[in-house]
């Protein structure tokens, strides 16, 4: 007879209350760049590259459009960005950053560091656990069944 499986032991657990703390941990140190998590990550991306579509850093973030479009409109609205249509594809919505968007990275530059001070965590400790995240999602993604699904 198995026994019945236990929170504490479960993967998802560990990563849904981890992902939880993270975001906490990220509130105190985002809140004076006037950023949301996902805004600041949206930036991030934009840090990154700017001028990019809707459809670029939707794949990116792994957001669909329904998620990422009022997120756009409220960093426009902040002025940090600006939303343009494409000249040669009218679908396509262009994001740019502003001068202000663009000044902004200068004080997020200290966010990543203060959240390693508040884990305790040197860098090459968070980047081994990022990389191997990173690596086990892209696993799960090309899995191609999930498990307990009958295969044909």
């Amino acid at each position: 007879m198995t026994s019945a499986p236990k929170l504490s032991d479960q993967l998802c657990f560990a990563a849904y209350s981890f992902t939880h703390a993270l975001n906490r941990a990220y509130r105190p140190l985002l809140e004076p760049l006037g950023l949301t998590y996902p805004q600041y990550l949206v930036m991030l991306v934009l840090w990154e590259a700017d001028g990019q579509t809707v459809k670029e850093i939707g794949e990116r973030l792994k957001l669909d459009s329904g998620t990422l479009t009022p997120l756009l409109k409220r960093l426009e609205t902040i002025g940090y960005l600006t939303r343009r249509r494409g000249r040669q594809d009218e679908r396509q919505v262009i994001i740019h950053l502003t001068d202000e968007g663009r000044a902004l990275s200068e004080k997020a530059a200290e966010v990543p560091v203060a959240l390693g001070c508040a884990m305790g965590a040197e860098w090459g400790e968070i980047a081994e656990l990022r990389e191997h995240l990173l690596t086990l999602r892209d696993r799960l993604a090309d899995a191609g069944c999930a498990v307990g699904e009958p295969e044909d």
